[in-house]
């Protein structure tokens, strides 16, 4: 069972009661807890290096690589009327994603390229780079951080017009098990026009896969 990758639902599975911690009580336990995990691996956490490890992670945890995990760390998106009445598809490119694989809390690394076709509203060029980073620092699942980026779009933007593709190295593959390091993960998401070959196609060109 523990072996087995199995894909449960489109939203991270959380507990009802996840957020009744505050952060500076969840970075105690983790600290606490890391510590525990540290010194049964043998390490001296009296070493001046070591020491303070437990409590850097502990920070790392739940104020960096794992703060989308809060819906309250959720950036605030804000559309605006497509004035220029621009009609064709807008790709950001090449976006910066860092995320955790959930089945061995290693790091995923790799771009994302998005794109959207409007319906009459438009976002800042920056807000989805947000996005990506929101849904991605969370342990994670490459299959539904694709799908999770794209829904969000679609509900902001009011238009199932979306496009998401994601290439991305797995530490799980490269560092542990196989330990592959040339090969990479795509995984896309098309929806409403982008279903369209011709449409499809075009988005692969601007960003070269």
């Amino acid at each position: 069972m523990g072996d087995n990758h199995i894909a449960t639902s489109i939203d991270t599975p959380m507990r009802d009661d996840a957020f009744e911690l505050s952060d500076e009580r969840k970075m105690e336990i983790i600290e606490e807890k890391f510590r525990d995990i540290m010194e049964t691996m043998g390490l001296d956490l009296n070493d001046d290096s070591l020491s303070g490890t437990p409590h850097r992670v502990a920070k790392m945890f739940v104020k960096e690589i794992f703060n989308g995990l809060n819906p309250a760390n959720k950036p605030k998106i804000s559309v605006f009327e497509n004035k220029f009445k621009y009609g064709e598809m807008l790709v950001e490119k090449n976006i910066n994603m860092n995320s955790t694989c959930e089945h061995h809390f290693l790091p995923i690394v790799g771009k994302a390229h998005v794109a959207y076709i409007s319906s009459g509203e438009v976002i800042g060029l920056s807000k989805i780079n947000r996005i990506v980073d929101y849904f991605a620092r969370r342990p994670q699942v490459q299959e539904r951080l694709t799908v999770q980026i794209a829904n969000e779009l679609k509900t902001i933007l009011k238009t199932d017009d979306v496009a998401v593709v994601i290439d991305a190295k797995h530490m799980c593959v490269s560092s542990r098990g196989i330990q592959d390091e040339s090969s990479s993960t795509v995984t896309v998401e098309y929806s409403g026009k982008f279903k369209d070959k011709n449409v499809r196609e075009e988005f692969l060109k601007y960003v070269e896969l």
